[in-house]
């Protein structure tokens, strides 16, 4: 499976700066990337050619404001977060506002990575302007990355939630296991997943969630790789699984509906978008883990 590869500098150096980022919005090479109500503004009216706009921070009118880091060159990136009935920027005919799930794999690798940043941090900053131990108002610190109550004077930072995502596979290794949740109404089969709960290491949650969510035992666990995923603050770990006993496979019938093997023949016609059911978008892990899983002995 590709990791992605990290470009972008997060500057955590200029982030305890006074005043960074109004000297940071002066600047000429500043570029900004604007969020509203989860989504960000795109260039190019072709979807299969798109990239994110990133403005100068003079178009800018009003936001609530973020570093984002540095690029490839060297350039600040802020973030801007715009309140959803804002008409904060003027947007020209081939721009329009998209989210990580319409975007799917269409963005570049460093695109893609500002873009979770982003909307990750972005809703932070417009989730949580309270403290949540005395629920009083917070001034932002650290560019963006903190929050200090001005009440009690604890200091909040972005939450990042753990999350399993499993690909479970036969002993024999020609059969995949994937559920399908309620919330998707059987239409789509994926990998199971679930929250790490508190004073539980991943490989606990990776067994209890399997056994929870399809009623099967697992013979052996392997992790092979991350990604952050803004809905809303998890960082998801996926893993690769093996089966105890393929007949054990009972969906719990609340959040997952349908548990079923699926041949490998039966997974390439899924991602070709022939049938026999949907499988998750090309943004997400869980279809990187389906086809990882399906590309080892095509």
């Amino acid at each position: 499976m590709t990791v992605m590869s990290t470009s972008l500098d997060r500057a955590a150096d200029l982030r305890t700066e006074p005043g960074v980022i109004d000297r940071l919005r002066a600047e000429s090479t500043t570029q900004v990337i604007a969020v509203r109500d989860g989504r960000v503004r795109i260039a190019g009216g072709d979807l299969d050619s798109v990239a994110l706009l990133r403005v100068p921070p003079s178009e800018i009118v009003e936001a609530t404001w973020a570093l984002l880091g540095r690029d490839a060159h060297g350039a600040a990136v802020l973030l801007a977060v715009l309140q959803p009935e804002a008409d904060s920027v003027d947007t020209a005919p081939d721009e329009t506002w998209l989210g990580l799930r319409d975007l799917g794999a269409r963005l570049g690798s460093d695109d893609t990575e500002l873009l979770i940043e982003a909307l990750a941090l972005g809703g932070w900053l417009r989730d949580a302007p309270f403290c949540p131990a005395c629920g009083g108002g917070t001034e932002l610190r650290q560019a963006g990355w903190s929050r200090r109550c001005l009440v009690c004077g604890r200091e909040h930072f972005p939450r990042t939630d753990p999350a399993v995502i499993v690909a479970v596979e036969s002993a024999d290794g020609e059969r995949l296991l994937l559920g399908a949740n309620a919330n998707w109404g059987g239409r789509m089969y994926s990998c199971f997943a679930g929250f790490t709960e508190a004073g539980e290491s991943l490989e606990s949650t990776v067994h209890r969630e399997l056994e929870e969510e399809s009623g099967v035992r697992l013979a052996s666990l392997r992790y092979v790789s991350s990604q952050p995923w803004p809905f809303p603050r998890s960082l998801m770990l996926g893993f690769r699984a093996v089966v105890l006993d393929e007949n054990d496979v009972r969906p719990d019938g609340e959040e997952i509906i349908d548990a079923r093997w699926f041949t490998r023949d039966e997974i390439g016609t899924a991602l070709a978008g022939e049938g026999p059911v949907g499988l998750p978008g090309p943004s997400s892990i869980a279809r990187a883990l389906i086809v990882s899983w399906f590309e080892e002995r095509a």
